[in-house]
Order: C-alpha cells, then sequence, then structure tokens
C-alpha cells in the first residue's frame, strides 16, 4: 500500500517550474530516495509534502487523506517528520531539551494547563522524557543529553536532528541530505542507523541524498529529477543503468 501519493504535482515560483507533473508512489515500510542534480526540485518536494509550500497544481495525499493547503503543524500531527539540509537545532538548549521540543507536535496539553501543572500535563511530560531518553539512547547521545546543543561534534548534530524529528511518531520520516559533510565511517554509521530506525520504528523513509553509495546501498525504491521532472523510477539496479539516468545525472556518456 502507498502511504504518500503525489499526482501531477506541479510547482512555479514566479514563472519558474521548478517541478512539473511529477507522479509518486511511496509504500508502507519503504525507504524511497530522490536524486538528481543540484536544483532538479528536491528540496521543494520536501516542502510541498510537508506543508511548507501549496502545490501549484497536482495533488498530495498521505494515507489518503489530501495534504493540499493544510497548514505545516497538521501535517505533522498527521504523521509526517523531517530534517532539513541545514541543520537547525536549538543550540542553547540542552540535547535532551532539543528532543523533547519535537515532541509538542503531539502532545495536547496548552499553555494554561502546562502553567497549573494538572494531571494530564504531567503524563505528557512524563511521556516527553521518557521517549527522548529512549530516542538518544538510539541514536548513541544518551552520555551527552544535558549537553548544550551547540557543542555537539557535527555528525551527532545531524543524529541529534533525526532523532529530534522522530520525537512526533511519524509514520513518514522525511530526511533531507542526512548524510552532507559527514566522514565515510559516519556515513557507514548513518546507513546502519536508517535501516535501524526503519526496522525497529517500522516506519517508511523518504530520502533525498547526493552520495550515492549510501542510496544504492539502502534504498527499496529511487526516482530521478532532472530540472522538475521525473526522469526514472525503480530499484538501484534498474537507476544505476537507465541510459537518461547515465546521460543526465551521474556524467557518463551512453
Amino acid at each position: 500500500m502507498s502511504i504518500l501519493t503525489m499526482k501531477k504535482i506541479t510547482q512555479e515560483f514566479g514563472g519558474l517550474r521548478a517541478l512539473h507533473d511529477v507522479d509518486l508512489q511511496v509504500g508502507e515500510k519503504q525507504i524511497f530516495g530522490i536524486i538528481g542534480p543540484n536544483g532538479a526540485g528536491k528540496t521543494t518536494l520536501f516542502n510541498l509534502v510537508t506543508g511548507m509550500y501549496v502545490p501549484t497544481a497536482g495533488e498530495l495525499l498521505f494515507k489518503g487523506q489530501r495534504l493540499n493547503q493544510m497548514p505545516p503543524y497538521n501535517i505533522a500531527r498527521l504523521g509526517i517528520g523531517r530534517t532539513f539540509q541545514n541543520i537547525r537545532l536549538f543550540d542553547k538548549l540542552s540535547v535532551i531539551d532539543n528532543v523533547k521540543v519535537g515532541s509538542y507536535a503531539v502532545t495536547r496539553t496548552g499553555f494554561i494547563q502546562n502553567m497549573l501543572g494538572l494531571p494530564r500535563s504531567r503524563r505528557e511530560e512524563h511521556w516527553m522524557a521518557e521517549n527522548a531518553h529512549e530516542l538518544l539512547q538510539m541514536m548513541g547521545l544518551e552520555d551527552k543529553k544535558d549537553e548544550y546543543a551547540a557543542s555537539l561534534a557535527y555528525g551527532e548534530q545531524r543524529r541529534l536532528e533525526i532523532a529530534r524529528a522522530l520525537a512526533l511518531k511519524p509514520a513518514l520520516l522525511l530526511l533531507d541530505e542526512p548524510a552532507a559533510g559527514m566522514t565515510p565511517a559516519e556515513k557507514e554509521e548513518l546507513m546502519v542507523l536508517i535501516r535501524k530506525i526503519r526496522e525497529e520504528m517500522s516506519l517508511t523513509i523518504l530520502l533525498v541524498e547526493h552520495d550515492m553509495n549510501l542510496v544504492m546501498n539502502i534504498c527499496d525504491k529511487i526516482a530521478v529529477l532532472n530540472y522538475g521532472r521525473k526522469i526514472a523510477e525503480g530499484s538501484p539496479d534498474e537507476v544505476k543503468n537507465n541510459q537518461q539516468v547515465i546521460q543526465s545525472y551521474l556524467g557518463v556518456g551512453a
């Protein structure tokens, strides 16, 4: 079954067409890769799924529910989490508080209830703390929970951002270039971590990434964008051997 469906998605910015008639179907519990050269429309696609942009044309469906014109906070509540190409952490908050922030999208108590310390508020605070500890253990960051986020090494900050995205218990996790700036060893660890997240949390992962070794080794399916159009889709082997992909993206003659 498809968890995310895009039907003829087009996105324009003042006459510039960033995406044109893009069709995608992302299956449940897949690791689905989106690749393409810079400017192909990959991050625009992510911004559409998370409600940061409203598509010019076409339809976006998550578990059969239409996302078009839905605000980002409602999309998060439905179960879609994301990381960003440029790390966006709260540098002056502790590591564990950064993760807890991600949980607020799915809590139900309001400001007054929190101020009064009502039972439901206390229960939710306890859940957020337990959830954050579990995610930090998964990311290998439990021993740094009380440090400032700004004090972490680059690769650790990447893992912290993933933990924060997972704090809202998403069914679909969008990872925007998670391996950017990582060393080869960190990339190997990231591949293991992404597989672990998919298996242990039973979720679907939509991945934008330039590192072809990572994409080809962890993705079940890959779609290729070029100048806003989808030019290929299939298994890693099918995409790797597609002549249009080779010419347009991998830079090798046919």
